[in-house]
């Protein structure tokens, strides 16, 4: 990967930051051929910026009263542009029910703490129960360039070699049991108590909780190509010998 992909891990224009080491592009209209336009003059004044990047499409603050936006056409031109999305962030019922057919995350709304939720004690009950016993996703295979392995409210565990250019994604923490070269995300949701374990950092970008490196600064640590433990405290990833 060349140096100007690694760079367009840092925003270079205003689109959303968020807790999460990846770029929010929160929807103000259900117009992808605005859209598109638009992209396409963001892409010349920072083509960088475009080659790769991981994305959130927030569309909780879409007006109602647009019609039904199509989320595979959405991401189809997000793609075209360089954008890769990840997860969506989305309260509307179809837009939710489109991403879970795609088998895309859903992220909580913006402000879902002050949104009504149902009092039914059955729901808050099970819930939060449901996090607790899901089981490690366990990876066998190489992990390659251009793909993208989620595990969801668990940890996830991978037993081959990374490729640059491959995404890993966890809710809980992350074991590499061989090369690592692609980009790691532990704790995804907030979790930060999650880890990353790698047992030959060469990663473009290691995260928990939103709080990340890139390559740049990872290979200016004495612990670039060996075997190592990230974690973190307060805001800063502390990366240890195994």
């Amino acid at each position: 990967m060349s140096q100007a992909d690694l760079l367009a891990q840092d925003p270079v224009f205003q689109l959303k930051g968020s807790m999460l080491a990846i770029t929010v592009m929160e929807l103000a209209h259900n117009d992808l051929e605005r859209l598109d336009a638009q992209l396409t003059e963001k892409v010349a004044q920072a083509p960088a910026f475009f080659s790769n990047t991981p994305l959130v499409l927030a569309l909780d603050k879409l007006p109602q009263g647009e019609g039904e936006l199509d989320l595979a056409e959405l991401m189809a031109v997000c793609r075209r542009h360089g954008l890769r999305t990840l997860a969506i962030r989305a309260s509307r019922e179809s837009d939710v029910a489109a991403a879970e057919a795609m088998d895309l995350p859903v992220l909580p709304p913006s402000g879902a703490r002050e949104r009504p939720i149902d009092p039914a004690p059955k729901k808050v009950e099970e819930k939060p129960a449901d996090p607790e016993h899901k089981p490690s996703r366990i990876v066998t295979t190489p992990v390659r360039g251009g793909q993208q392995v989620y595990a969801q409210s668990g940890d996830l565990i991978v037993l081959a070699p990374v490729s640059a250019g491959a995404e890993l994604l966890a809710d809980g923490n992350i074991h590499v049991y061989a090369p690592m070269r692609g980009r790691a995300l532990a704790g995804i949701k907030g979790n930060t108590k999650a880890r990353i374990f790698c047992q030959q950092m060469g990663a473009e970008m290691l995260s928990i909780a939103g709080h990340y490196k890139v390559a740049e600064d990872l290979r200016r640590d004495p612990l670039w190509g060996d075997a190592v433990h990230v974690s973190l405290s307060g805001d800063v990833l502390n990366i240890t010998r195994l």
